[in-house]
């Protein structure tokens, strides 16, 4: 069974960090693109960040372009969230994906995803 296993969320102040993980299971991701996205209440989910399946080549939304990295370790199935300067706005709760065949061009849109994480969520109060 197919499993992705979000970590790290919580409740931090404007300005500060969080790092996001999430571990993969009951199958191998190395051929996987892997993705971020994240829901605040009454709105849609939107894309965050996304990185090929050897982390050669990553993507970010504008929103959060230079604050946020992501990053994977594909020996240990996970993948990686990093997230400075943080701001009340980015508020929601983040989602991880992952795609069963690995895409020609790093997928935006979250019907391009295959599987999906439970969620964690992050506050940042202002």
């Amino acid at each position: 069974q197919v499993q992705l296993v979000e970590s790290g969320g919580g409740l931090v102040q404007a300005g500060g960090s969080l790092r996001l993980s999430c571990a993969a299971s009951g199958r191998t991701f190395s051929s996987s693109a892997m993705g971020w996205f994240r829901q605040a209440p009454g709105k849609e989910r939107e894309f965050v960040s996304a990185i090929t399946w050897n982390g050669g080549s990553t993507l970010y939304a504008d929103s959060v372009k230079g604050r946020f990295t992501i990053s994977r370790d594909s020996a240990k199935n996970t993948v990686y969230l990093q997230m400075s300067s943080l701001k009340p706005e980015d508020t929601a709760t983040y989602y991880c994906a992952a795609t069963i065949y690995h895409p020609v061009v790093l997928p935006t849109s979250t019907g391009a995803y295959d599987y999906w994480g439970q969620g964690t969520q992050v506050t940042v109060s202002s």
